[in-house]
């Protein structure tokens, strides 16, 4: 474990990593990596992709953090000591690499109105409605973040791509985005507790060299499934929210929040740094 190096630096003022209202996702500084390149991993808040900010990596608020490198398994977790917002390790395979971190459980007491601000404007759980047929004032929300990456080693090969990980609530690419080229078709599966979600809303980013975000709003099909297109190069970013009520002392609902992250080019290159396209803190 030697061989991992942390270099951490910037913060999220007093929020700390859990930090309710915006999403954390996993970006790195490269897409494309030959063999004994080092993957060096930012972890982001934001809520469009229009502005972001780097993280801290805490590991008092982290569950776990692997690394799928071919057919080995590798934890990151136990070797965070520091408050970093950047994990470097060196590649040792080729082929592609996935990248999962989980956060703790953690919650967040609201008033009544900002509860409801805080909800996706199509609610597909039916949130909003269960609140305001309550006479309520404050509502606390337990709310886990799982995060994905994929990277590209080599050559495309291997099927980190599509690996099912039995998380509670997960993304699972069935298509390899790094072997497709201009308007081809990219589908993936939305599970719940192992189980297919329909009518789940996805939102589909895809941010260009120089900072530029395109929206796609998508909507899982009665199998769990979405459909999209490799439209442009840049990084796709998949996120999605999924809620319900509970009967729970410590909360009155529970959120369980996903993404995940690839890069599409078809000349397998990709700007030098995530800076290049407006990732990371404004400075």
């Amino acid at each position: 474990m030697k061989s991992i190096r942390l270099l951490l630096s910037l913060l999220l003022a007093s929020a700390g990593f859990i930090a309710h209202a915006q999403n954390y996702y996993l970006i790195p500084e490269k897409f494309f990596l030959q063999k004994g390149d080092k993957l060096d991993m930012h972890i982001i808040s934001t809520d469009d992709f229009t502005k972001q900010n780097d993280v801290k990596f805490q590991q008092n608020n982290t569950q776990s953090v692997f690394m799928y490198e071919g057919k080995k398994k590798v934890d990151l977790n136990g070797v965070v000591t520091g408050a970093d917002s950047v994990v470097s390790y060196p590649i040792k395979e080729d082929g592609l690499t996935l990248i999962s971190m989980i956060t703790k459980p953690a919650a967040n007491e609201m008033s009544r109105s900002k509860f409801l601000r805080s909800l996706d404007a199509d609610d597909p759980d039916n949130i909003a409605d269960k609140v305001k047929n309550s006479n309520q004032l404050f509502y606390k929300e337990r709310y886990t973040y799982y995060m994905k990456t994929l990277v590209q080693v080599g050559e495309p090969g291997g099927k980190a791509f599509d690996k099912p990980l039995n998380e509670d609530f997960e993304i699972i690419l069935k298509d390899n985005p790094y072997k497709f080229n201009y308007g081809d078709d990219i589908s993936a599966q939305i599970n719940f507790k192992g189980k297919p979600l329909a009518a789940a809303t996805v939102m589909l980013y895809v941010k260009t060299a120089g900072g530029n975000v395109y929206p796609q709003k998508l909507s899982s099909d009665n199998t769990g499934m979405i459909y999209f297109k490799l439209s442009r190069e840049g990084v796709y970013i998949l996120s999605s929210r999924h809620s319900a009520q509970i009967k729970d002392k410590d909360a009155d609902f529970e959120s369980w929040r996903m993404s995940y992250v690839f890069a599409f080019s078809s000349n397998n290159e990709m700007p030098n740094t995530y800076r290049e396209f407006g990732f990371g803190n404004k400075h």
